[in-house]
């Protein structure tokens, strides 16, 4: 179905006509999040893990942002005025005029808990972020829901650990986690979480399994990384200073 907007009611659907549309005008754009996870896993996504999807995340660098904001608008997406002229520089939000659905649109870096620095990782082949990127947009999160727990285990099912784009790339993570300890510590409390929450999850035994063992091999990766001066300076202070940033409220 299509709205009076032209907008998919189907956001899947919807977000697959916006990277489309991007590929016909040239434009760089890759899917993030929920809907990113669920393309990049394609028929390996588990059954069980399906949920619905309320918004579409994108991530572009810089010299394409203002043709994907005339792009969008376009096709019927409303641009939050005064947000992307504030913020235009690193995040666009655009909204559904028929609904509460959005577009959050992330430009070179990825900036919520935590900075994750794309830009680089940019040139990777793909529709959606490498699943080293989609996993730590999910675990940087310091208040881990049950719909990111959910994004999570799915691409820690679908995607062995490797290094290179063949898979979740561990070597890219720890790379990052040892020079930035707060990453490192929120990466740690999120995959404890992942751990225990394992045996309520709607996997099987054999995906929990597997789970498990990444989960493992993911922090024992981490840990033994060579850790930056900044990082064994950062460790001494531990949780008494605040690691993380407050992701800001967007009405």
């Amino acid at each position: 179905m299509v709205n009076g907007d032209g907008i998919l009611e189907d956001l899947k659907l919807e977000a697959r006509r916006v990277l489309d549309a991007a590929h016909a005008r040239e434009l760089r754009v890759k899917l993030l999040g929920g809907i990113a996870i669920r393309y990049a896993l394609g028929d390996h996504f588990p059954e069980a893990l399906t949920r619905e999807y309320g918004d579409i995340d994108l991530f572009t660098i810089k010299r394409h942002a203002s043709e994907l904001e005339s792009m969008l608008a376009d096709l019927g997406w409303e641009p939050a005025a005064q947000f992307n002229a504030i913020n235009g520089s690193r995040r666009m939000l655009f909204s559904d005029p028929g609904s509460d659905r959005k577009i959050d649109v992330f430009i070179d870096d990825f900036e919520m808990c935590h900075k994750l620095p794309l830009k680089k990782r940019f040139d990777l082949p793909g529709d959606t972020l490498d699943p080293a990127d989609l996993l730590m947009t999910k675990l940087q999160i310091i208040e881990l829901n049950a719909k990111d727990r959910g994004d999570a285990y799915a691409i820690l099912t679908a995607f062995p650990l490797a290094e290179g784009n063949e898979g979740i790339d561990v070597a890219w993570i720890a790379s990052l986690t040892a020079k930035d300890w707060g990453l490192q510590h929120t990466l740690e409390l999120n995959l404890d979480r992942l751990r225990d929450s394992l045996p309520e999850s709607p996997l099987a035994d054999e995906q929990r399994a597997g789970v498990a063992r990444s989960i493992e091999l993911i922090e024992a990766a981490m840990d033994e990384a060579p850790k930056s001066r900044s990082w064994k300076i950062r460790d001494r202070v531990g949780e008494r200073k605040k690691w993380y940033d407050e992701p800001e409220e967007i009405d």
